[in-house]
């Protein structure tokens, strides 16, 4: 059995999630593997659960919040 890293829990269905740069995570659920793993958006701070935009090396999870974040040029639907 495993421990998830997020809540604790000591869980036999246990799944790890490797990252780019190599780093191993352990969670019991998605839900905490969102909370650990999840881009949070610069402007509302919501998790970005979906795609997000990216502008300029910074996250958001829509154009609505770049676009209040000052950065042009994106949209949500062409």
């Amino acid at each position: 059995m495993a421990r998830c890293e997020v809540c604790g829990n000591d869980y036999d269905l246990t799944f790890s999630v490797e990252t780019q740069d190599g780093a191993k995570h352990v969670f019991d659920s998605f839900a905490c593997a969102i909370h650990r793993m999840a881009p949070i958006c610069e402007h509302c701070e919501t998790r970005i659960i979906g795609q997000g935009v990216e502008a300029e090396g910074h996250w958001y999870c829509g154009a609505h919040c770049a676009r209040a974040e000052g950065k042009v040029g994106l949209v949500d639907h062409v």
